[in-house]
């Protein structure tokens, strides 16, 4: 039990020296809960034209058949909220593509927390996830006690908000392991009143009508139906989280790598509007924005100017 109570306390000093804002842990072990939710939205087809959701269905709910072995999922959060904001007007994108692409940043992060296991702990086998397979990142943070899922299908904490990312280590090591958290949405529905598409209904998302989907994930025209709902967004959608109550407690991060370019924030709706293929390169390069390409960027604006 010391080395249980060691070995856990080393993993999550070791997230916070790296400037993850908060980590837990839980079993690696099937989601029986999640099976039947994933299951009902995927024949619901709430996933849209992402086809790739219907993949690999066993291992998004069970990590073990990702990492032969695996016994626990080491969750981590970080930080990306700012108060920068774009000039009024200009066409909006998710403050989570201001700066560089977090799939870098936090994968970097993550390479070192595993190097300092095995230097502090020993020999330990895992992988590390960000958005690379498929695993259910916001339902191992539930159940790593790091927060709630939402009415906006979010995950919340009481003390910051919703504003970070969300990735995991899954090793071959057993830990302590951490509890749930209590809901704590309570009656509020500002996420599903606010949502300019009607995407949501509570602790459920329809992704197809959602504006993130829209402009990063089809990559066919946005329907006709979206048609003045799309609340100027090009690149995502922060809308149920710029709604959230428990959002007033969100801190700015601090993390360099996430700070936005001065000229992306200065673009104005002309900029925009004259945005070319060479200035695309430059001011989005390693950025998630890159997701959508210059076409799919461009097919957004125009939408915008219907």
């Amino acid at each position: 039990m010391l080395s249980l109570s060691r070995n856990t306390a080393i993993i999550k000093s070791a997230a916070k020296e790296l400037g993850f804002l908060s980590c837990g842990i839980s079993k690696a072990d099937f989601l029986e809960g999640e099976a039947t939710r994933l299951e009902q939205w995927l024949k619901a087809s709430k996933h849209g034209n992402m086809g790739y959701m219907e993949n690999h269905f066993d291992k998004r709910l069970d990590p073990r058949l990702l990492v032969p072995g695996g016994k626990s999922v080491v969750s981590i959060l970080l930080n990306y909220y700012t108060k920068e904001q774009q000039v009024e007007g200009a066409p909006k994108i998710s403050k989570y593509a201001y700066g560089k692409d977090y799939h870098f940043v936090i994968k970097d992060k993550l390479k070192q927390l595993f190097q300092k296991i095995k230097k502090e702990i020993g020999e330990v086998n895992g992988r590390v996830f960000v958005d690379s397979a498929p695993v259910m990142d916001k339902a191992w943070a539930v159940r790593s006690g790091l927060g709630w899922m939402g009415k906006n299908t979010n995950l919340i904490t009481q003390k910051v908000g919703s504003f970070f990312f969300i990735a995991e280590l899954i090793i071959d090591l057993e830990l302590e392991y951490d509890t749930p958290v209590t809901d704590h949405c309570g009656t509020c529905t500002a996420c599903i009143d606010a949502c300019p598409t009607e995407a949501l209904t509570p602790y459920n998302i329809d992704a197809s009508k959602c504006i993130s989907y829209l402009t990063i994930e089809l990559k066919d025209q946005i329907p006709n139906e979206f048609q003045n709902k799309m609340d100027n967004w090009v690149f995502g959608c922060d809308v149920c989280q710029d709604v959230c109550p428990w959002n007033r407690f969100s801190k700015p991060h601090n993390e360099p790598l996430f700070d936005p370019k001065p000229e992306l924030m200065d673009y104005n709706q002309k900029d925009w509007q004259e945005l070319t293929e060479s200035t695309y390169e430059t001011i989005f390069k390693n950025s998630a924005v890159k997701r959508t390409r210059y076409k799919g960027l461009k097919r957004n604006l125009s939408f915008l100017k219907r």
